[in-house]
């Protein structure tokens, strides 16, 4: 989950727990007893929305750590982000999002890509990072692969190249 999504999650969590605060002072012994409980489950809510929180942030940090190191291990290749465009964005099974990736060889040889597409919410946050290898483009043609998130992402996503090398 994006940084900005982690924090709406954890201020969210942080009113269920003030409501529940609240509710757990009140005078009346029957709802006093009612209202702990309350608070008890919204301290438990809180606390599973921010591990879910901390886990999808270490989960993109990784993806991004990955991605990075792939393309980065890559010598002599040649900065070829412009030879690449991605289609719509479309849902898979299990909230997966997926989008189109055609890569076209400008050269005379064939090529290699390895194409970094970031997943990114409406707002602008990423959400998810992939590496997609695209083999054998022919120089002077085209080749189509697929971008696939490494986990399910809720909500509308848009995609863009981070970065792709041509070798």
């Amino acid at each position: 989950m994006a940084r900005h999504g982690m924090r709406d999650m954890a201020r969210g969590a942080a009113i269920v727990v003030a409501a529940a605060a609240v509710l757990s002072g009140c005078s009346d012994g029957g709802a006093s007893g009612t209202a702990s409980q309350a608070a008890s489950a919204a301290t438990e809510a809180a606390s599973a929305a921010a591990s879910a929180a901390s886990e999808a942030g270490a989960a993109l940090a990784s993806a991004s750590a990955e991605a990075g190191r792939k393309l980065d291990q890559i010598k002599g290749g040649a900065y070829a982000k412009a030879d690449v465009k991605l289609g719509a964005v479309a849902d898979e099974s299990g909230g997966r999002k997926a989008a189109p990736v055609t890569v076209t060889n400008p050269t005379s040889e064939s090529h290699t890509y390895a194409v970094q597409v970031n997943f990114k919410d409406t707002k602008g946050n990423l959400l998810d990072t992939v590496v997609v290898t695209v083999s054998d483009v022919p120089g002077g043609g085209s080749k189509n692969a697929t971008a696939l998130s490494n986990r399910g992402l809720s909500g509308d996503a848009v995609t863009s190249v981070a970065r792709a090398v041509r070798y």
